[in-house]
């Protein structure tokens, strides 16, 4: 449990920090930038499916294919792609705001600043996952949490001594930069630049088109939703303020099963066990944020109960149907694995065009009831029963 919650707190922190600086700066500075918090949204899954090739995949691939060199040239080609993919949306930044519908001169300077410290998180993400494979768990709480009250702080204080964006915005981004890039300076060595790339997308398959097909998802299902007017807005946006860390954090619960199973030190029994007393502080922390933050939103409480508690109802799912994709990925077959993750992702696709505000919460219910009935479809005809696995393992 306590590598669990060491690994959930990186994730809290990167996750937290951003929320509540998007809180504050719409206090401090303009109540509209709490908006930049759904504008940007899509974009975190570009960072991920990077992180997961380059980061997960390539820390796996240097144990199972001993190529020592995987581990920093991910970090390498993952910084240069996640440069030219973000750099070509900052570049494009006019653009993509109008597409998101909303207005250019109101969002333009911070929904900048936004997609560069997606960036900067993107680098902090990848030398983590580093740390965490090697079980430096304590290094990674410390750069993840100085990274995230330097950024935080800069913020927030510079929002206090002036209300001019773009001096908010770049200090910040300056100050954030060079906190990462003392970072890397440390951690990363000169190495020969060797990878197999093929091996790194199949070590962590499912989780790599999952992310392609969730930016996807968000980037159409929050178009089609708010074309529905103001109240479905702005209780989405206030349901997804309140329950989005608790997504984050929960993929702890995949990032350790990955590590143990990887290592051949995983107790399925005590995986489950440890996830769901961490699924529930999650939900407790939804029910305080929501009672918190409520009186400065006053959404429509009929929908976003609906929308809330069917996101919880999905996160209680998640512990078990996540701990069986990763194992049926790493132990049986990732192309499987893969497949089954996608139709479920291929569901929330087609439910993000539904012609109705909930469009993006019908497809994540109808997700996680398939990958909950799949998973266990594949290890019970396949026969892969983990705990019996365990208990061969022990005997010998």
């Amino acid at each position: 449990m306590n590598r669990l919650l060491r690994i959930s707190f990186d994730t809290l922190l990167t996750s937290l920090t951003p929320i509540l600086g998007w809180f504050l700066l719409g206090i401090l500075v303009d109540k509209n930038l709490i908006n930049i918090f759904s504008l940007i949204y899509p974009i975190q899954f570009i960072i991920c499916t990077i992180k997961s090739i380059f980061g997960t995949g390539a820390n796996v691939s240097s144990i199972r294919d001993n190529n020592k060199n995987s581990v920093y040239s991910g970090i390498l080609i993952g910084s240069i792609v996640g440069a030219i993919i973000l750099g070509i949306i900052v570049v494009n930044i006019d653009k993509y705001i109008s597409f998101m519908n909303m207005d250019i001169d109101t969002y333009k300077i911070f929904g900048t600043y936004g997609v560069i410290q997606m960036f900067l998180q993107l680098l902090l993400n990848l030398a983590l996952c580093k740390l965490y494979f090697e079980d430096e768990n304590k290094r990674a709480n410390k750069y993840s949490f100085l990274f995230n009250i330097i950024n935080f702080s800069s913020l927030i204080l510079l929002s206090i001594i002036t209300k001019e964006q773009i001096i908010i915005a770049g200090i910040t981004t300056i100050i954030s930069s060079i906190f990462v890039a003392i970072m890397l300076f440390r951690l990363v060595k000169r190495t020969k630049i060797q990878i197999n790339i093929l091996n790194c997308i199949k070590y962590d398959a499912v989780e790599l088109f999952h992310e392609i097909s969730m930016f996807i998802i968000y980037l159409f299902g929050f178009k089609t939703a708010f074309n529905f007017g103001e109240k479905y807005i702005l209780a989405i946006s206030f349901s997804d303020l309140i329950t989005d860390t608790q997504w984050d954090v929960a993929y702890s619960i995949k990032i350790l099963a990955q590590i143990d199973i990887t290592k051949k030190v995983f107790s399925y029994k005590e995986h489950i066990t440890n996830s769901r007393k961490l699924i529930y502080i999650l939900i407790a922390s939804v029910v305080v944020m929501g009672t918190i933050l409520y009186p400065f939103y006053k959404t429509d409480i009929p929908v976003t109960l609906i929308i809330t508690i069917i996101g919880l109802i999905c996160l209680c799912m998640y512990p078990v149907y996540v701990t069986k994709m990763t194992f049926l990925q790493m132990e049986y077959s990732a192309m499987k694995a893969t497949i089954s993750k996608q139709i479920a992702n291929v569901l929330r696709i087609i439910c993000s065009f539904l012609p109705t505000p909930f469009c993006t919460t019908i497809g994540l219910m109808i997700s996680a009831t398939y990958q909950l009935l799949s998973t266990n479809y594949y290890i019970t005809k396949n026969k892969l029963n983990m705990e019996m696995k365990e208990e061969r393992e022990a005997k010998t």
